[in-house]
């Protein structure tokens, strides 16, 4: 079983930065892939980035990609999401996600097995 608690969400205008940071309980968050999902009201969740385990893949959407940067620390059991240049359409729930197979299964299929219990980002224009 895998806890995860997500932080750092909050309010920021149009072409500000957030870092999101989500801390892992249990001994194997290094043999897990993490991802970040998120949830506009009113729409299906959906994948945001995912990283391997060694934290040495990373996978983007494209809605987020060259804006976003998906990291980890193994040793801290945390998974970080920095955003910049954050729009508008970027306001969401967004959630914290574990995986038991690989961080391109996550990407590709948008599936996962564990989720904390995600953190608000709004963007104002």
């Amino acid at each position: 079983q895998v806890q995860l608690v997500e932080s750092g969400g909050g309010l920021v205008q149009a072409g500000g930065s957030l870092r999101l940071s989500c801390v892992a309980s249990g001994r194997t968050f290094s043999s897990k892939p993490m991802g970040w999902f998120r949830q506009a009201l009113g729409k299906a969740r959906e994948f945001v980035a995912a990283i391997s385990r060694s934290g040495e893949s990373t996978y983007y959407a494209d809605s987020v990609k060259g804006r976003f940067t998906i990291s980890r620390d193994n040793a801290k059991n945390t998974v970080y999401l920095q955003m910049k240049s954050l729009k508008p359409e970027d306001t969401a729930v967004y959630y914290c996600a574990a995986d038991s197979s690989t961080a391109r299964a996550m990407a590709v299929t948008g599936t996962y097995d564990y989720w904390g219990q995600g953190t608000q980002v709004t963007v104002s224009s």
